[in-house]
């Protein structure tokens, strides 16, 4: 098997991938690393009990299985998984709610 020429630069590097050639042999991946540059934060929520019993009425009227099915659908049309969803959701009603302030 031939050997591959490596890319002179980046931007040779990216055009190669970008036309579907497989460049796995053009990396050295003992080098790769993980580069996580957020940190995870987790936010723990107090509820009132009035808010708690009015979450559990809608729960109680909303199938389940219904509503993850409709999550599903509109994360797959955007691309991403149910949490990241989630996470844009409560991103844009944050947003919303600065600028209605």
């Amino acid at each position: 098997m031939k050997k591959k020429m490596p890319a002179k630069d980046t931007k040779e590097f990216d055009q190669r991938f970008d036309k579907g050639e497989d460049i796995h042999d053009l990396i050295d991946m003992s080098k790769a690393t993980i580069m996580r540059t957020r940190k995870k934060v987790r936010i723990t929520i107090d509820i009132a009990e009035t808010l708690v019993n009015e979450i559990d009425e809608i729960r109680q009227t909303i199938v389940a299985e219904t509503l993850v099915n409709e999550i599903d659908e509109i994360r797959q049309t955007i691309g991403v998984d149910r949490g990241a969803l989630i996470k844009i959701w409560l991103h844009e009603r944050v947003k919303q709610e600065k600028g209605a302030a």
